[in-house]
């Protein structure tokens, strides 16, 4: 449990601190499985101290959205225990599978659920009726969940992630530096980053894929005989988590970030790419277009595919590798994207903003 302190002094004057309870996946800091999720509230926890705010965190173990009897349990018992009228923030992952345990205490706290992926089932939509307010972590997420619960929209807004700010990549002259950051999984379409790569083993490139391996190992394993029978075993390299230095050393050496999920929310590593000026190749699906964006001048700081679609992300490539005038524009559109980007205060105040409504 972390307490950022009852009081502050701000300019002279004392501020008293409101105190919101942080309801965590247990997770939170483990470097094994880096994940957006964990590093939004990670970084929103660490910034609401500036807006009037005492947080105190509480990871609860658990195999979240799943959890199991003992997980339920020590979740009930923290909410039994937090104080008549406490603000109190659940993260989505852990709120949307426990509606039956949010509901009675729906009147006693003011419950907070923060949507980083909308499940879509019956579950969140009883837990979001728990709830005085949620925040959604875009606008397409906001959007999506007014949709499916229009009598909620009142009470829905976004919060989106921000992004450190980061010198530019250096890169290559030829743009063959390939890097993909994200939890090896199916959902990420590594499969389909694969099965593009293999068709083209007659350009230059070298691929580097960041993000852990212990999710899904049955995939790890095919990805690896796909690569072993491609011939592409010394051209793609799956690297494991990388976080700090490395993996600032990792986006500071590539030329193009490469995306081929089959859905996201947002897409953070896509904004982290953009704050050190480097093109994103990704997919057209969620909230992806979103972070993307556009610079000022309305070009799009990268290429959007079709998800699911190994042809279309082997022509985008194939047009990235080849073509010495796109790379040129598309470098341009992103280092003209990286000045529009916003950092996480922004992010956090619109969500003390939330908070400042439900605490009255």
């Amino acid at each position: 449990m972390i307490d950022a302190g009852r009081t502050a002094s701000t300019g002279g004057s004392d501020t008293t601190f409101r105190t919101v309870h942080v309801v965590l996946p247990g997770d939170i800091d483990d470097v094994a499985t880096p994940s957006g999720g964990n590093t939004y509230d990670r970084r929103v926890c660490a910034g609401l101290g500036e807006h009037g705010w005492s947080v105190r965190e509480h990871p609860v173990p658990g195999a979240w959205p799943d959890p199991g009897p003992v997980d339920r349990a020590n979740l009930a018992e923290l909410l039994d225990a937090t104080p008549d009228d406490a603000v109190v923030l659940l993260d989505g992952l852990i709120a949307s599978a426990v509606p039956d345990l949010l509901a009675p205490h729906a009147r006693r706290l003011r419950l907070v659920v923060l949507v980083h992926l909308p499940f879509d089932d019956e579950a969140e939509a009883r837990a979001l009726t728990t709830a005085r307010a949620v925040v959604t972590t875009s606008d397409w997420t906001r959007r999506h969940l007014v949709t499916r619960h229009p009598a909620l929209a009142d009470r829905i807004r976004a919060a989106p992630p921000g992004v450190r700010p980061a010198p530019p990549a250096h890169g290559s002259v030829t743009g063959d530096r390939l890097l993909c950051v994200a939890a090896v999984t199916h959902h990420k379409g590594h499969d389909v980053l694969v099965d593009a790569l293999s068709t083209l083993v007659g350009l230059r490139w070298s691929m580097v894929c960041a993000g852990t391996l212990v999710r899904e190992p049955d995939l790890v394993r095919r990805l690896r005989e796909r690569l072993t029978g491609a011939g592409l075993t010394e051209r793609v390299r799956l690297a494991g988590p990388l976080t700090g230095a490395a993996l600032d050393a990792a986006y500071a050496d590539a030329d193009l970030l490469v995306l081929p999920s089959r859905g996201e929310t947002y897409g953070m590593v896509v904004t982290e790419a953009l704050a050190r000026g480097l093109p994103v190749l990704t997919t057209e699906v969620g909230g992806l277009p979103e972070a993307l964006g556009h610079a000022p001048g309305g070009d799009r700081p990268g290429l959007l595919v079709a998800p699911d679609d190994p042809a279309a992300l082997a022509n985008a490539l194939t047009r990235w590798l080849t073509d010495d005038p796109l790379r040129a524009r598309l470098r341009r559109a992103a280092l003209a994207r990286r000045d529009t980007l916003t950092d996480w205060p922004v992010t956090t105040a619109l969500l003390a903003a939330a908070l400042e409504e439900v605490a009255g």
